[in-house]
């Protein structure tokens, strides 16, 4: 049996190397310790390509600026990563989520960096509330560097690992990463109000990061019987689990159980965490095509940048640049189509910064998040586009209606344009 090294922060770092692939625990879980240890001493991660989600809005840190050479292999780009990006040292993989899954699953890690809890009484320490890609990433990596965070929730999920798994254990006790939602107002309030509409008794739902999901949220209180299969939940869902709404007695599979993948929240999403019909899953479980398919009554809730005429969805780059990533976008759009009596929402505010957020079509470069063949309702605070049944030009006229009023005739000039040289 193996007995693992019980080392300092400092010493921790005696495990980096040149040229290694180095899978970091990202998003709620990332470790500031680690981070920490690397500022004191750069040298030691020189070279190193860390490997990760980061998540904008959550993950704040360069790990390209934290020592020399190093560089960064990532399905998002933060705004922290975006000097380094356009430097070239930033590796970014065009893939959704279940994409990386697969990808990480094939990779050879020379080492990954796992934040987790203390050990339950089993002797089983949990990946924590942050379960997307670590457990994942502990199957394939030779080495592992556990850091032993005991302010980090117990909570019941993927396996988690014993103390022989791990090649080294840090103890720490770090504060978890707050991220309080920004509570909804005037025209967020109304695209939330309008979307939350769509979802009724029994609906099994799942929730992105953002505003716009949250206003929903905050809607949904008069409902009964909801079901959770999410990639993430924060404290509204929390909330929703409090008053009863949230009870996955409805589930066509998993029931009785809600599903998710993280916790990006405050307090009130990390007690939920520790809830005994909380089940945390990797992504290869939450993000599957199948397993969304499988509840029946499936809603997916999301937001994007831009939606064009066509129904097409940008929710990773603005004027251009690169400044985020699919996500789960399009696993749960495609997998709400498979799941009888399925829906996938997207809801935005129908302009931002003086410009319309519909568009004739998707800005160079056409970058498509959400393509046309899965578009099903997109929400404005100027009510609903139900696309999924809708020819070309029934679509196009659909989507103007939704626009702000006064970006609707040059839409509809563009559209006679666009629909004139197909």
């Amino acid at each position: 049996m193996k007995s693992p090294k019980r080392l300092s922060p400092a010493a921790a770092l005696s495990m980096l190397a040149p040229d290694m692939r180095v899978f970091v625990h990202a998003g709620p879980s990332e470790c500031t310790t680690f981070i920490d240890a690397i500022r004191s001493d750069p040298e030691r991660a020189r070279g190193v390509d860390f490997w990760g989600v980061f998540i904008p809005g959550v993950n704040t840190t360069d790990y390209c600026a934290l020592a020399p050479d190093a560089r960064v292999t990532s399905t998002f780009v933060t705004p922290a990563l975006s000097r380094s990006f356009a430097a070239g040292r930033v590796k970014f993989l065009p893939k959704a989520y279940s994409g990386f899954a697969r990808v990480l699953a094939a990779t050879p890690l020379d080492l990954a960096i796992l934040r987790l809890s203390p050990p339950e009484p089993d002797g089983r320490m949990s990946f924590g509330i942050n379960q997307d890609y670590a457990p994942i990433a502990a199957r394939t990596a030779k080495k592992i560097l556990a850091f032993v965070d005991h302010a980090m929730p117990r909570v019941t999920g993927e396996p988690g690992l014993r103390e022989e798994d791990c090649d080294a254990l840090v103890e720490i006790d770090e504060k978890l990463m707050p991220c309080p939602a920004a509570a909804p107002g005037g025209t967020l309030a109304k695209v939330g109000a309008t979307a939350a509409t769509l979802i009724r008794d029994g609906d099994t739902i799942q929730i992105g990061i953002g505003k716009v999901q949250s206003a929903v949220l905050a809607n949904l209180f008069d409902r009964r019987d909801l079901g959770l299969h999410s990639g993430m939940i924060d404290d509204a869902i929390a909330a929703l689990a409090e008053k009863g709404v949230l009870n996955n007695s409805k589930k066509s599979a998993d029931r009785g159980l809600s599903v998710t993948g993280m916790a990006i929240g405050t307090q009130a999403a990390w007690d939920y965490s520790t809830h005994a019909n909380l089940r945390y899953r990797s992504a290869d479980y939450t993000h599957a095509a199948a397993a969304i398919a499988a509840q029946d009554n499936f809603v997916a809730i999301n937001s994007a940048i831009e939606v064009d005429l066509f129904g097409q969805c940008n929710a990773e780059t603005l004027g251009g640049r690169q400044i985020s990533g699919a996500g789960g976008f399009h696993d749960f759009q495609r997998g709400a189509w498979g799941s009888k009596g399925g829906r996938s929402i997207v809801a935005l505010p129908a302009t931002a910064g003086g410009a319309s957020r519909i568009v004739a079509r998707l800005g160079a470069p056409a970058i498509v998040t959400g393509p046309r063949n899965d578009a099903d309702y997109i929400i404005t605070e100027y009510g609903i586009a139900a696309l999924r049944d809708l020819d070309l030009d029934a679509r196009a006229e659909a989507m103007m209606m939704i626009a702000a009023p006064e970006y609707r005739s040059a839409l509809a000039e563009a559209w006679r344009e666009l629909r004139a040289a197909f």
